[in-house]
């Protein structure tokens, strides 16, 4: 059997939640990294005009649609050589069960992540090593995953970071998957793919994209693959066995998503201004803010073990994450999501000034 898989982190955080809504003015919920703004008018009429659905959509996805995915990929982040697409539903499902499709023994994932790396490597039944950002260190394995902007931290690797990453793959002859779903928004750093690193050579390297942050489009459980050709022929066959099929309306969305790069502006300016709200406030409130360079979270420390200032929090009517849901190294942080409206930052803000008279 399988090792036991961890307890679901948002299980965990409920008693803080009812803490939380106590509060006079009710919760604001910083925790969950859920979208709350809008999806664009433009992307809903792509979805409803293709709503009349009735045949069973191609798991490689439509020519328009890989065609868009490859425009996309070439403009936007800068790919080069011989590269193919695939559509996924989402890319917290991909993360999940890349490690299964691929049928990887061993697999290296950062130090502080995304929980859903450990648990793939779980449900594949293969050996999770933890490893932090410099590549020349990491051991043997069949897969690696790293992150750029990171979730919880954004941190923004460096160039020199993500070529060492592409050479031990070369040298190991190792799959190497950055995921990027958080590429487009930048703050004080400016995110790069690792497919502008590859000079023309894309083996057994693969990004993740997603649409849900850049888009607002969460509920649509729109991503996709980029890279290796053969990599992601292998993963397409296994798909098409097995269904998970992007439906076709979605498809027509993204089509019109990938198409027009304004309201993605829009949206990084949001989260951006929303993190200028909370930064100061927050160290006037004792907090050390760390990285925080691109993203949708701040991460950050009033060097105390991570659930005393989660309940500190609580008490004010403010809900975050405990750092320790992202690894051992993150039991004195706290992840803040930027994911909340206008209004309710503001009022988080006011709140932490109040506190801290």
């Amino acid at each position: 059997m399988r090792p036991q898989l961890p307890d679901f982190p948002w299980d965990v955080l409920a008693p803080y939640a009812e803490k939380a809504k106590q509060h006079p003015g009710g919760i604001i919920d910083l925790s969950v990294g859920t979208p709350v703004d809008p999806t664009p008018g433009f992307i809903q009429d792509a979805l409803k005009a293709a709503a009349d659905s009735p045949r069973y959509p191609l798991t490689a996805g439509t020519q328009k649609l890989r065609d868009a995915i490859l425009t996309w990929a070439r403009n936007t982040l800068g790919a080069t050589g011989e590269f193919d697409v695939l559509p996924v539903i989402g890319s917290k499902e991909l993360v999940a069960w890349l490690p299964t499709i691929l049928q990887s023994s061993k697999v290296l994932y950062p130090e502080v992540a995304y929980p859903t790396y450990l648990v793939g490597a779980l449900l594949a039944d293969a050996k999770a090593i933890e490893v932090d950002v410099n590549a020349d260190k990491w051991p043997k394995a069949d897969l690696a995953w790293v992150n750029s902007p990171s979730n919880p931290t954004g941190r923004v690797h460096s160039e020199d970071e993500l070529r060492c990453a592409i050479n031990w793959s070369r040298k190991r002859g190792a799959v190497l998957v950055s995921d990027e779903c958080y590429l487009e928004f930048g703050d004080t750093s400016t995110p790069q793919s690792i497919l502008k690193f590859t000079d023309g050579n894309n083996k057994n390297l693969l990004a993740v994209h997603s649409l849900s942050k850049r888009s607002s489009m969460a509920g649509y459980r729109a991503a996709f693959l980029i890279g290796d050709s053969q990599l992601i022929a292998k993963i397409r066959e296994v798909r098409k066995h097995a269904g998970m099929m992007v439906p076709l309306p979605v498809q027509e969305a993204m089509i019109a998503a990938l198409s027009e790069s304004t309201h993605v502006v829009e949206q990084r300016a949001r989260y951006n201004a929303r993190r200028a709200t909370l930064r100061p406030v927050l160290n006037s409130a004792g907090f050390s803010i760390e990285e925080s360079a691109a993203g949708l979270y701040i991460w950050a420390t009033r060097n105390e073990d991570c659930w005393i200032s989660v309940d500190w929090l609580a008490e004010l009517g403010i809900l975050a994450t405990p750092g320790i849901f992202y690894g051992k190294k993150g039991a004195s942080h706290i992840r803040i999501a930027l994911t909340a409206t206008d209004a309710q930052i503001r009022a988080a803000a006011a709140r932490l000034v109040e506190v801290c008279k």
